[in-house]
């Protein structure tokens, strides 16, 4: 039997979950963020159901533009400990297969397993999660790389814009992409769609004259690590194969630093509230990791003005330290940094933590 890595991924999570405790509002446009209060300023979409996508709203959109977009919108307040719940029980019910599962987040995971039909995998685990009235898509890999993008055919197929480039590598809510068809899937398409090929790197990659991965397949290695340096040219040629990471780990990961962010209704402008806000977000987050046993070792604060323009600055603390006061301390003294000199829109703090 062959090793593959499948990737599962959770529909519209958010609002699937919120689809299942309230059933009255299947096939309504559900759009989660913040308080579930379109009117309230600077505070964004989390998750934006099929229907309310068809309108145009996307994650991360203001909740007002959300609202102008689909008036007939459902709003929904974000509720971490239900999804939290959900997401545990997706993951408990994959963990019920052969194979090993690293989990990646409330609504995705990988699961590796020896097996002669993947397809045949993949369909028990999505009646699986189906019994869960919830649903996901299925990528199915030899690595980790091929089974993040297939995900993405899975997710499309069926619909006029997925022009699978096998037609039967993709069947509703799966797809497989392999070594075995990987030029004639990939080749074609522009380098950002690569997992972990953003606009910057794609922009540099088309001032080399390589726009699209088989452009990048092509590519002279010694060239890429040039222009690119020694360890990002020769990365980017490997993703342009369709080379990626086997390994699956069930040990949860161990966050390195733990960070709390506000963006606020109304723009501070005076330093003592910057300075009491700045204070109340180190000592919430030192709390919480002095409470989990975590030593931390380093402070920054971020600034974010109402113009949008984004700094940090940050501070070694003397010595690693659990001890909330001299946390609050040297966040404040970070501010110190700061040329605060236009009204602040967001505030955050985050530790570094020494590895467990």
């Amino acid at each position: 039997m062959r090793r593959w890595l499948l990737h599962v991924d959770l529909d519209q999570f958010q609002a699937a979950v919120e689809y299942r405790r309230h059933p009255e509002l299947r096939g309504l446009p559900v759009i989660v963020g913040g308080n579930g209060d379109p009117s309230e300023p600077r505070k964004v979409v989390t998750c934006a159901s099929y229907p309310a996508r068809a309108f145009g709203v996307r994650a991360g959109m203001a909740l007002r533009s959300a609202q102008r977009k689909c008036p007939e919108g459902v709003f929904l307040p974000l509720d971490m400990p239900t999804y939290e719940e959900a997401s545990d029980e997706v993951m408990a019910v994959l963990r019920t297969f052969p194979g090993r599962v690293e989990v990646w987040g409330w609504d995705e995971a990988f699961l590796a397993a020896d097996t002669d039909d993947p397809e045949h995998l993949a369909t028990e685990i999505r009646g699986a999660i189906a019994r869960l009235d919830l649903t996901c898509a299925i990528g199915i890999g030899d690595n980790k790389l091929t089974a993040k993008l297939a995900t993405g055919f899975a997710k499309s197929s069926g619909k006029s814009s997925a022009e699978p480039a096998d037609a039967a590598a993709a069947t509703a809510g799966m797809f497989r992409l392999t070594a075995a068809n990987w030029t004639e899937v990939m080749a074609h398409r522009p380098t950002d769609a690569l997992w972990g090929v953003g606009g910057r790197i794609a922009a540099r990659l088309a001032g080399l004259g390589i726009e699209t991965v088989g452009d990048l397949m092509a590519a002279d290695r010694h060239r890429l690590a040039a222009e690119l340096g020694p360890n990002t040219g020769p990365y980017l040629w490997v993703l342009g194969h369709g080379k990626g990471d086997t390994e699956v780990t069930t040990e949860p990961r161990v966050p390195v630093g733990r960070s709390k962010s506000e963006t606020f209704a109304h723009d501070l402008t005076e330093r003592a509230d910057i300075d009491t806000q700045v204070a109340r977000l180190a000592r919430e987050v030192a709390e919480e990791m002095a409470e989990a046993g975590r030593i931390s070792t380093r402070v920054s604060v971020t600034v974010r003005s109402n113009t949008f323009f984004t700094r940090s600055k940050q501070r070694k603390l003397p010595e690693p330290t659990t001890d909330v006061a001299v946390i609050v301390e040297a966040a404040l003294r970070v501010v110190d940094r700061f040329e605060l000199d236009r009204p602040v829109r967001l505030l955050g703090v985050r530790l570094e933590l020494l590895p467990e």
